[in-house]
């Protein structure tokens, strides 16, 4: 092969990428980020499939949307992720009493992210209220700096 065939593999190349990779970062932004900081902190307790671990962990799946409908619920997820959550919980007639830890060294958008991955991931898309938007960087900021315990957390609970 040739210096000039090879240059004109080169320029081919670099040119695809030039062209495909805003589309492929687009792609990762809306659903991929969300999923990677779940998968990177929450899968442990949460499970793969949003299942949870029967007495001590709840699921989201089929869970979370409920929580985002209920009033405050949107506030609530925001600070279980900041702050963590300890206390007994019941969810389907389950009794759980795990302790989640906080979160709140992840970045607002990483949180807005994680928020948003679980509340579209494992059907819960379809449970969503109408007019459902997605968490904001500045929805999670909002709640930054309460200090508030996993306790106080749970007290928030929107009654479900």
């Amino acid at each position: 092969m040739s210096i000039a065939d090879r240059l004109l593999i080169t320029f081919v190349f670099i040119t695809l990428l030039l062209v495909t990779a805003p589309v492929f970062a687009q792609g990762a932004v809306a659903t991929g980020e969300g999923e990677m900081v779940y998968a990177n902190n929450c899968i442990a307790c949460h499970q793969l499939e949003g299942q949870g671990i029967p007495t001590a962990f709840p699921p989201l799946a089929g869970h979370v949307p409920a929580l985002v409908a209920a009033e405050g619920g949107r506030e609530y997820l925001v600070k279980e992720v900041l702050y963590g959550l300890q206390g007994e919980i019941v969810i389907a007639g389950e009794v759980y009493n795990g302790i989640m830890p906080p979160w709140g060294q992840l970045t607002d958008q990483e949180i807005a992210d994680v928020l948003n991955y679980v509340s579209t991931a494992w059907g819960n898309e379809a449970s969503l209220p109408e007019g459902f938007t997605a968490f904001t960087a500045e929805e999670v900021a909002a709640q930054r700096g309460l200090e508030l315990t996993g306790e106080q957390v749970l007290e928030t609970r929107p009654g479900l």
